[in-house]
């Protein structure tokens, strides 16, 4: 596929998704880029602001197959990954695939279940398949899952364990809208809910298409020794107890490539790594107390290494002044 057929599928999809999703332009993009880099995506924030409605309307503007999983405190394992049961006519026990064998399943209050349950997901994110009594099955592509959760300050929930956190390729916050935002979308439910008229714009095979062809943008030497210093600086940081593993420098080198493939562009800038470190390296990091008991958080560990880390130079490497 074309790199400039490829923008316009993920223009179609944004532009889709922008038309239940009102005033969050930045978030929706991000979706798309998590969708197109075959990364699962956190949705975090306060009841009400149209978290389980982002993921559905990404969901809705493709042809995939879809599966929602609401997650409660009684939730099992084999709630989420299936069993196997015994039929008496063949004799056999037959596997019943759980929500998780699906290409786009919402994981909607994720962290309202016991970690226990919570760590079902986590062979079906990293690997792609998922292990019942002995025998793997497969999950089709493309596959994604968009989890949505609550503030952990809020009661009845779980904190997500570090090893689920690391296996999201990025974190959104959605916010509140703006008054004028609010009023449009109290204005555009009137009669009926924009999700309700919304079509898929593309299909599965022309997604699998396009996360094969953003490997193609180019990506510098020296924004690929630029993207690597953020992780790396997180785990030497006096106010982080863990910081972001290896995954982190992947999440923003596929990150960059398909935010550069939506702005029209066939190679990354660094501005690109500016503009997703913190989506995609804050959630990975774990601050430390004594920096908790401070007010520091993880969104200002990264923003102040967005600040102090020298951007590459104009000049590629290799050349010099005469």
């Amino acid at each position: 596929m074309e790199l400039t057929e490829a923008r316009t599928i993920t223009q179609n999809i944004s532009n889709n998704v922008k038309k239940v999703i009102v005033g969050k332009d930045q978030a929706v993009d991000l979706a798309v880029v998590a969708l197109i880099c075959q990364g699962h995506i956190l949705i975090e924030d306060v009841p009400g602001v149209g978290k389980t409605m982002l993921a559905r309307s990404l969901a809705l503007s493709t042809e995939c197959g879809f599966r929602r999983i609401q997650f409660t405190p009684d939730l099992l394992p084999s709630d989420i990954t299936g069993v196997s049961v015994y039929n008496q006519k063949s004799s056999e026990f037959e596997f019943r695939a759980g929500p998780i064998i699906s290409q786009l399943v919402l994981a909607d209050e994720i962290n309202r279940a016991t970690p226990k349950t919570q760590s079902a997901l986590l062979e079906a994110m990293d690997e792609g398949q998922v292990t019942v009594e002995g025998f793997t099955h497969l999950v089709p592509r493309p596959f994604i899952v968009m989890a949505t959760q609550n503030p952990i300050e809020y009661e009845g929930t779980f904190p997500l364990p570090e090893a689920q956190l690391d296996r999201f390729l990025l974190m959104i916050k959605l916010g509140y809208p703006t008054e004028e935002e609010e009023l449009l979308v109290v204005n555009n439910q009137q009669e009926l809910h924009p999700i309700d008229k919304l079509n898929p714009v593309a299909t599965s095979t022309q997604i699998i298409e396009v996360q094969e062809a953003v490997k193609s943008i180019y990506v510098d030497d020296l924004i690929r020794e630029y993207l690597v210093k953020f992780p790396s600086n997180t785990r030497n940081h006096p106010d982080v107890s863990l910081g972001s593993s290896p995954r982190g420098s992947l999440a923003l080198f596929r990150g960059a490539q398909a935010l550069a493939l939506i702005r029209g562009r066939d190679y990354v800038l660094p501005d690109d790594i500016k503009e997703l470190a913190v989506p995609m390296l804050s959630h990975r990091i774990i601050v430390s107390a004594s920096a908790r008991m401070k007010g520091v958080q993880s969104t200002q560990i990264v923003n102040d290494l967005v600040n102090e880390l020298e951007v590459p130079g104009a000049k590629a490497k290799g050349w010099f002044r005469s």
